[in-house]
C-alpha cells in the first residue's frame, strides 16, 4: 500500500484504535489554549499521569515545559548515552469553550475535535507507542518534553528544548504529518515576526494639512518596500498581515502600525531580511520610525543526517506495508530548535487535515500504521 492509495477500513473495535480513541477522548475534552496556563496545565498533568503509570522519572522544568524520561533517571545525558528526544506541545490555538462548536465526535473514518489533529492525537500515539516497548528502551533512554507554548513561538519552552537538544542523539517531533500527502517533514523554513511602528505629526486636514506629516502615508511606503524584500525563488515569503492606524478622519494622521510575517529557507536570508528591517528610512524626514521584532523560528533545513533518519524510517514503514515520503513545509515547529544541533524528523503525529480550522481531523484508516511506525523508529534509533 502506497501513502497515496485507498488503506483498508480498520474495525473501530479492534486494538489499536479503542485505546486511541479513549485516551484522544480525555486531551480533546481538556481544552488547553496556550492562553490558559491552568488549562494547559490540566492536559500536562493527564500526561503526567500516563508516564508515572510507565515508571517515568518526571519534572517540571523552567518556563512550564514537562520533562518524562523512560530508561534513565539522569538529568543530563553523557556523550556515550545519549537519548532519543521526543518534543510534544499540550496547548492549542483554540479558545475555551470551542468544544461546543466542534464537539469530539467519531464520523466514518474520521475523528473531529478543537487540538485533535494539532496535537493531541500525537501526544496519544506516542504514549500508545511507549506502552507498546514494555520497559524495552533504545540505548540512552528516551526524553520527552511537553511544552506549554508553541503555537505562540515556545518562549518561554525554547531554551529547555535546545539544551535537552545537546544532550540528545536525534529528535523526533510528533507533529502531525502533511495533511493530504500524510508525508514527513524533513525540513521547515524559519518564522519571524517584525512590528513597525510610525509617528508623525497630527494636524487639521482641512485648514493645515500642510503642517501635518501622515503616518499612514507613510506606512504605505514602508509596506510596498518592505513587501519587495521577499525573494519566492529563495524561499523567502514576506507579508503584511495586519495594519491600524489613524483616528478622526478630518486629523493627518500621527500614527500607524503594521506586523509582518517572515519565512526563509536559510539562515542567511533570515538575516538579509532583519538587517533590511532594521535599516528602513522614513520618506518623510518628519516620521519617526520603530522596528521591532525578528526571527523567532531558525530555519529547519533539511540536512544529510536528517535524510538518513528519514530513509531509516521508509525503510520501517516499508515493513510495515506502506510507502512514506517526506516534504519540507513553511510552518515551524519546536524541531526549528533542535535541527541545527542534532538530526530532527518531524511528522510523526496523528495524520489528518484541518490544523486551525473548523474542520480539524485525525484520519482514522492512517493512524495506526503511523503509531506503528513511531514504536519502530522509538526501539530502532
Amino acid at each position: 500500500m502506497t501513502s497515496s492509495a485507498q488503506p483498508s477500513v480498520p474495525d473501530l473495535q479492534a486494538e489499536p484504535l479503542v485505546s486511541l480513541l479513549r485516551d484522544l477522548e480525555q486531551l480533546v475534552k481538556l481544552e488547553s489554549p496556550t492562553s490558559n496556563m491552568l488549562a494547559v496545565c490540566t492536559v500536562q498533568d493527564a500526561v503526567e499521569q500516563w508516564a508515572k503509570d510507565l515508571n517515568a522519572h518526571t519534572h517540571a522544568l523552567p518556563g512550564g515545559t514537562r520533562q518524562f524520561l523512560f530508561g534513565t533517571s539522569e538529568d543530563t545525558g553523557s556523550a556515550q548515552r545519549k537519548r532519543v528526544l521526543v518534543l510534544a506541545h499540550a496547548d492549542t490555538v483554540w479558545p475555551q469553550g470551542s468544544l461546543s462548536d466542534m464537539p469530539f465526535r467519531v464520523e466514518g473514518m474520521r475523528v473531529y475535535g478543537p487540538g485533535s489533529y494539532d496535537m493531541k492525537g500525537g501526544i496519544v500515539g506516542l504514549f500508545y507507542a511507549l506502552r507498546s516497548l514494555e520497559g524495552n528502551y533504545p540505548a540512552g533512554g528516551i526524553e520527552v518534553l511537553l511544552t506549554p507554548d508553541e503555537e505562540i513561538g515556545s518562549h518561554h519552552s525554547r531554551a529547555v528544548i535546545e539544551q535537552a537538544a545537546q544532550r540528545a542523539r536525534v529528535v523526533l517531533v510528533i507533529e502531525p504529518p502533511v495533511a493530504d500527502s500524510h508525508a514527513l517533514k524533513s525540513g521547515r523554513k524559519g518564522v519571524g515576526h517584525f512590528l513597525v511602528e510610525l509617528r508623525g505629526v497630527a494636524a487639521h486636514a482641512g485648514n493645515k494639512p500642510l503642517e501635518g506629516a501622515s503616518a499612514i502615508s507613510e506606512a504605505a511606503h514602508q509596506i510596498l518596500a518592505v513587501q519587495a524584500l521577499a525573494d519566492p525563488e529563495k524561499g523567502t515569503t514576506v507579508s503584511v498581515g495586519a495594519v491600524s492606524g489613524g483616528g478622526a478622519v478630518n486629523v493627518i494622521p500621527a500614527q500607524a502600525r503594521f506586523e509582518i510575517d517572515l519565512r526563509v529557507s536559510t539562515l542567511e536570508e533570515g538575516e538579509r531580511i532583519t538587517q533590511a528591517m532594521q535599516a528602513l528610512t522614513p520618506h518623510d524626514s518628519r516620521v519617526e520610525i520603530k522596528v521591532s521584532g525578528g526571527l523567532n523560528r531558525p530555519p529547519f533545513e533539511r540536512s544529510p543526517a536528517t535524510m538518513k533518519l528519514f530513509a531509516q524510517a521508509k525503510q520501517l514503514a516499508a515493513g510495515l506495508g506502506f510507502d512514506l515520503t517526506e516534504e519540507v513545509v513553511g510552518g515551524g515547529s519546536d524541531g526549528n530548535f533542535t535541527a541545527p544541533f542534532v538530526p530532527t524528523l518531524d511528522g510523526l503525529g496523528a495524520p489528518g487535515d484541518g490544523a486551525h480550522a473548523a474542520h480539524e481531523h485525525i484520519r482514522l484508516d492512517r493512524w495506526p500504521d503511523h503509531v506503528r511506525l513511531l514504536t519502530a523508529l522509538l526501539r530502532e534509533v
